[in-house]
């Protein structure tokens, strides 16, 4: 690490080039900042290019059925420009987004794809529900985007006719349908293909720990998982010609994740389907299990590791009020409802923090993709069939016809319009922990810093690249983007009058 002495007595030849982009409490959203003026410095952060670590897949959220029929209550004009702020070149360019198979929570009601009981050739199979909402809001998602996107599919569970308990919430998989579920991720595909739409890959069961039975669920062992995925799953894509569809396992809260990566990938048949994890972050609203993520990289170096749910949950939505996104207020399912020996893990949270913070933390360790929940909700934090309210980064009045971009679409902008697909998480050193910070280079050589400061006090540190550098000063409460453009040796002499 850098010590102080070698921060007083740190120079550079030139000026660094950047570009700043600054989202703060004061009311920054994305805003374009200058950098500092012969600021007093406090802090050095050098970046270490020659230093890599995971290649990047991407950001982004979830299509959801509550948020595409939202989207069709919407006149023309505002359905354009949410799909244009997720999607578009001027937006955030979401590059790695997240579906439901079947309904899930944020679903007007229970349905299935294979409606017809022991219809175990899926004859009956049937995307219908989907074309009303879902399929036309990815299309249009499609067009918006320059550079594209890929798609998670996941279940929330299988059809009740294919369950111990005929039921659509908890309950397992018999055994005896383990042949046709596996059918039934590749007629999807087969089914969205048709529409147009290519699938990226699956997480193989949504919380297959279960959600306290209150909606769709389908309960999975760690086991029970690996030897579906192991002699079900896998050969039948690969049978099918469709082996190069990702698949996930575990999909759940971090603090059970080593558990299910040492079975996983215990050995080379276990772990020969699975291209990676697949995490939450609802296990706490503080703490990003660094321990547990390092383990699971260690565990599986050249797999995947991918946040594909998060959002503010057990909350309603706080219309137009900026500073509440800001502040100590929010609180998750954990505040009223976790046992007595985890409350401690479940305190009252600022919701752009845990979002900035966890989003620095998973890359800082070898998350490779970080996936948001439902793009747009209502007021009321649905539509929800199971009344679990939530909170998207986008909420939507659709009888007034009216949008509100919260803080958190802009603090999610802040990796997915700078981090491209393809990008490397490259090393850093810093001195002051009080900063937290993670950086990229994407392809093209530009390399993208994050900065983030939730301290109240403004504070000015020097970006230190090679032989070059500036003096940028962060806001209180604030989020930054710094991107240098490729071919930063040609920086300017500093000026040392």
């Amino acid at each position: 690490m850098i010590t102080e002495e070698e921060i007083a007595t740190e120079s550079c030849t030139n000026r660094l080039e950047v570009e700043i982009y600054e989202t703060s409490a004061e009311g920054y959203r994305l805003t374009v900042v200058s950098a500092a003026e012969k600021a007093k410095e406090e802090v050095m952060i050098r970046l270490l290019p020659e230093e890599k670590f995971q290649t990047i897949t991407g950001f982004g959220g979830s299509f959801t059925q509550s948020s595409a029929h939202l989207l069709n209550q919407l006149g023309a004009e505002n359905r354009k420009k949410i799909l244009e702020a997720y999607f578009g070149p001027e937006g955030a360019c979401y590059s790695l987004t997240r579906t439901h198979m079947n309904s899930c929570d944020f679903s007007l009601g229970n349905y299935s794809y294979a409606p017809v009981e022991n219809d175990r050739e899926l004859q009956h199979f049937s995307i219908e529900r989907d074309k009303n909402g879902i399929i036309p809001m990815i299309k249009e998602a499609m067009s918006a985007s320059e550079e594209g996107f890929k798609i998670l599919a996941s279940p929330w569970t299988a059809p009740p006719w294919m369950k111990d308990n005929k039921d659509w919430v908890g309950g397992k998989l018999l055994p005896d349908y383990y042949g046709t579920w596996a059918l039934f991720f590749a007629k999807f595909v087969d089914a969205y293909k048709a529409e147009g739409i290519d699938i990226w890959g699956f997480t193989v069961e949504n919380e297959p720990l279960g959600n306290g039975n209150n909606w769709e669920s389908m309960h999975f062992s760690p086991m029970e998982m690996t030897h579906f995925v192991q002699h079900h799953l896998g050969p039948t894509l690969e049978a099918q010609g469709k082996g190069q569809i990702r698949i996930f396992g575990y999909d759940q809260n971090r603090e059970h994740l080593k558990e299910w990566v040492n079975i996983m990938f215990q050995s080379e048949e276990t772990s020969k389907y699975f291209d990676g994890t697949a995490i939450h972050w609802y296990a706490s609203t503080f703490e990003v299990y660094p321990e547990a993520l390092q383990y699971a990289h260690q565990k599986a170096p050249n797999k995947h590791l991918i946040q594909t749910e998060a959002c503010v949950d057990a909350e309603v939505p706080k219309w137009r009020d900026d500073l509440w996104y800001w502040s100590k207020e929010a609180t998750d399912w954990g505040w009223d409802w976790a046992p007595k020996e985890h409350k401690h893990m479940h305190p009252k949270y600022v919701p752009v923090y845990r979002y900035a913070k966890d989003i620095i933390g998973c890359l800082n360790n070898w998350v490779d993709g970080w996936i948001d929940w439902n793009m747009l909700l209502d007021t009321q934090g649905g539509p929800n069939w199971a009344k679990n309210w939530c909170v998207a980064p986008v909420i939507v009045d659709p009888v007034k016809d009216e949008v509100y971009f919260t803080p958190l679409y802009y603090t999610l902008s802040h990796f997915s319009k700078y981090i491209r697909p393809g990008a490397v998480r490259i090393g850093f050193e810093i001195a002051d922990q009080n900063l937290e910070v993670t950086a990229a280079q994407n392809a093209d050589g530009s390399i993208a810093v994050i900065v983030f400061n939730e301290h109240p006090k403004a504070r000015t540190f020097t970006l230190v690249l090679g032989e070059n550098c500036i003096q940028i000063n962060i806001s209180g409460k604030a989020l930054q983007t710094i991107v240098i453009p490729k071919n930063p040796d040609q920086g300017r002499p500093t000026n040392t009058n």
